[in-house]
């Protein structure tokens, strides 16, 4: 009796599962979400972190103008 009741969630979870396959804003949402964990895995290169150290330290430089 238990093994019925775990086993019938477990086939709605597959029906669901072969339903999103075949829906394309599916397959578009797995494949960006796969291009954003590509893209978030790779390195920042080191220029762009020397003008993200630049933009800090001219807006360091701004704030300390505008309190004087």
């Amino acid at each position: 009796m238990t093994t019925q009741k775990t086993e019938a969630p477990d086939e709605r979870q597959l029906e669901v599962r072969a339903s999103d396959i075949l829906d394309p804003n599916n397959q578009i949402g797995v494949r960006l979400r796969s291009l954003y964990a590509a893209a978030h895995e790779e390195a920042i290169p080191d220029r762009f972190l020397d003008l993200l150290e630049k933009l800090d330290r001219a807006e360091l430089m701004a704030a300390a103008k505008m309190a004087e």
